[in-house]
């Protein structure tokens, strides 16, 4: 499941949407009993971001409350789902994914970074069964309506097998407070300070965050096995190609430096339609991956070569692999840029000063 979708007499903030994503995953288990992985929830926080906090997805809602609830139910509905699937098949294994972004900003706005680059965590937390009364997150969580009572069922169940890291040039994202320099309407904020977020590589002189520091990142913090699950540029072949090398040489590094990442994934394999504009418009726009479905039998691209080459250890040789990706060129500033600023990590709950709507 994903973009808050399905049956239309239910949605993410149905108390009964747990029980009923397991139903549903029990019999897809029983109809397919060969299937040893399961990620019941694609991206549950970034889902209940986009369907609760801003509004981009059904049921359409744009407040805390319905985030932080269409959360928790997802990370519940996981757990459900994956009893039923092992009450089929015990050996099937929980694949948690989720977009692995980061927050940058300048001073004025340091309080509200630290607490969007700890809820970044919260899916994973909650899932891994970290979301104890201890935790940064664990009061606010309750104050903005989520019962002890289902923090702790959270925290009862196995956790999972396989962590999956999504990552995009975009996920890094900077809070600029120096409004004059952006269109009115890509002004927001957050009740306290008006603000604009946008992609860090657009308008920081370093950039944003190398994916290497972000993948050594979720080693650190979950000790656990992980995977890329997810790499995609929605642009040009080459600049898809690039982009690929640069995520594979990032996992290759950390890999070798022990941390216990198991493999890189190239999405989507068939390409995708309309994610250009987060599917909330029925435009038709098509973004080929490893093959193009615009032709019959679909055509494999350069992507596929390269994926190819990756996999049997080969060493690739397009041409376009000499040069860097547009993130990496000067071109790639549209506004003033500015110092990316320091990032932290909001280690005490009384960091956390009021965020509200970002």
């Amino acid at each position: 499941m994903h973009h808050g979708s399905g049956p239309a007499d239910t949605d993410l903030l149905d108390p009964e949407f747990p029980a009923r994503l397991a139903a549903y995953a029990g019999a897809v288990a029983a109809r397919y009993p060969w299937v040893n992985r399961y990620t019941p929830v694609n991206e549950p926080l970034t889902t209940a971001r986009f369907s609760g906090l801003y509004g981009h997805w059904y049921p359409h809602r744009s407040d805390e409350q319905a985030f932080f609830a269409a959360l928790v139910h997802q990370c519940r509905a996981t757990q459900l789902a994956m009893r039923a699937i092992r009450a089929v098949n015990p050996a099937a294994r929980l694949v948690v994914t989720e977009d692995l972004g980061m927050t940058l900003s300048g001073p004025q706005l340091a309080y509200q970074a630290d607490f969007e680059n700890e809820r970044r965590w919260l899916s994973f937390d909650l899932l891994c069964g970290a979301v104890d009364r201890e935790h940064p997150l664990h009061r606010y969580l309750v104050r903005t309506g989520v019962s002890p009572r289902a923090l702790d069922e959270l925290r009862d169940e196995p956790a999972p097998d396989l962590l999956g890291v999504n990552h995009y040039v975009t996920s890094v994202r900077f809070l600029d407070d120096r409004l004059e320099h952006y269109p009115a309407a890509m002004i927001g904020g957050n009740g306290r300070h008006a603000y604009v977020d946008v992609e860090a590589v657009r308008v920081c002189e370093e950039g944003g965050v190398e994916p290497h520091e972000l993948l050594t990142q979720v080693g650190q913090r979950y000790h656990r096995p992980f995977a890329v699950t997810e790499v995609h540029l929605g642009c040009s072949e080459d600049e898809q190609l690039r982009w690929l090398k640069e995520v594979w040489d990032a996992a290759q590094r950390c890999h070798l430096a022990g941390a216990p990442i198991s493999a890189v994934t190239a999405w989507s394999l068939l390409g995708a339609f309309d994610w250009h504009c987060l599917v909330t418009r029925a435009e038709g726009r098509y973004e080929p991956g490893a093959f193009d479905v615009r032709s019959e039998p679909p055509r494999s691209t350069a992507l596929c070569e390269l994926i190819r080459a990756l996999a049997n250890g080969d060493e690739p040789g397009h041409p376009a692999l000499a040069g860097p990706g547009w993130w990496r060129r000067p071109e790639r500033l549209l506004y003033p840029p500015t110092r990316r600023g320091t990032r932290s990590a909001c280690a005490r709950p009384e960091r956390i000063l009021r965020p509200l709507s970002a």
